[in-house]
Parts: C-alpha cells; structure tokens; sequence
C-alpha cells in the first residue's frame, strides 16, 4: 500500500478500498499538493485541534460526507460547525473501522483552536495515531516532544511506518527526533514531517537522515512511500 505526505503532519492512504486523511491542513498551507474542494475522501482522522492540523476538517467533511475521527473536544466542537458525522476517541482506546484499526496514544503538546473573532477553544489532550491496517503498522506521532513512552507503544505496535516531527520549536526537532526512531520507536522505515511549512520550522531534513541508522524517507509533498 501507498502512504502520502501532502505536507505539515498531512498524509493520506487507502485501505480496504477506504480513502483517509490525517490533520488535513490544505488551505493556507504553502507546501500542500492538495486542494481542499477536490477529491474524495471517507475518514478524516485528527491528532489535535490546531489550526495546522484541523485545517479543512469542516469543509472537506460537509463535501465528501467524511467520518471524522477525534478526540470527543473535538467531535464536539465540530458538532457546533454542524458536522454531525464524528466519532469520538480517546488515549487508550482502539477501534476497528472499515479502513482498519486505528488507536490513540498519548502525544505532549498543546490543543486548541483559535476562532477568528480571537476566542481560544480548548480541545482536549493532544494525541499520536497508531493504524493497523492488514499486515502493516503506521505510527504518526502527532506533534510531540521527547518521552520515554514511545517505547512502550512502539513494543506493544512494532512501526513499520513511523512519521515523526523535526521542526523544533514547537515540537521535538532534529536530535530528539532521531533519537525518538532510533532508540525507542525503532520502524522499518521514518518519515520527517512538520517541518520548512514556516520560518520557526524550518531544518534540513538530510541531517535528520544522517543520526537515523534505520531506512529514512524524505518525501515532498505528494510523493508517497510503499509498504
């Protein structure tokens, strides 16, 4: 199967003939392929509110239909945007849905939405994505930093496929990250992700390559890696 970055902490993959998108920030992002008025989509699946991540969860769900997977903060501040077609999740908890298994595991960040007239909206605890889909095994770790319990995810899920964030800043960057795959998560293959979409972002993804002693992936927008 076939696993797309479209940019920021965007991919998308289809399984059991299911079409899913994770934290589809199309719309203001300067290195999406996408466009948030075409294709089709029937999960949209989020690992925190921000607006880089929620991005066009409303628009994309009220065209397409999509099922919208989330933290229940979120699902209920979808609902208010008239999105009634959510399913709520939590850390922890596992489910299996037409495309394949999906869990919710603990991420460190922060989570919230900021409305355009200013108002902050609080929208639970930030989480990472393990998919279970066939034989194959995808770890997005969401926005996070460093913490031991990527090990013991990665033990009970061993990755194929992990997407983990450099940017810094905001999340873990370079160092971290390499050593988040290296001595904890420990996949078959690693993808950078959330990185160069702004200036605070902005690392060379060739030296995160460099400290990985696994297979890495530096994908653009677009391209996509085989498992």
């Amino acid at each position: 199967m076939e696993v797309v970055f479209h940019g920021q902490a965007c991919i998308s993959f289809e399984a059991n003939g299911k079409r899913v998108i994770v934290d589809p920030f199309i719309t203001g992002n300067p290195l999406s392929d996408l466009k948030a008025e075409e294709g089709d989509v029937d999960f949209i699946v989020l690992t925190h509110g921000h607006g880089d991540h929620l991005g066009d969860t409303v628009s994309i769900a009220e065209r397409t239909g999509a099922t919208v997977i989330a933290l229940p903060e979120t699902i209920d501040y979808l609902s208010t945007k008239g999105i009634t077609n959510g399913h709520p999740m939590n850390i922890g908890g596992n489910r299996e849905f037409a495309f394949g298994k999906v869990k919710f595991v603990q991420a460190f960040h922060s989570n919230s939405y900021t409305e355009k007239d200013g108002t902050i909206i609080y929208l639970g605890m930030p989480c990472g994505l393990i998919f279970t889909l066939g034989e194959h095994v995808i770890y997005h770790t969401g926005d996070t930093g460093l913490f031991s319990d990527m090990k013991l995810i990665a033990e009970r899920h061993p990755v194929d496929l992990c997407f983990v964030p450099i940017g810094d800043n905001f999340t873990m960057g370079i160092d971290d990250a390499s050593f988040a795959v290296n001595e904890f998560i420990k996949p078959r293959i690693a993808v950078p992700i959330h990185y160069d979409t702004f200036d605070l972002i902005t690392q060379n993804p060739e030296e995160f390559k460099e400290q990985v002693n696994t297979r890495v992936e530096i994908l653009k927008p677009g391209q996509s890696v085989t498992l």
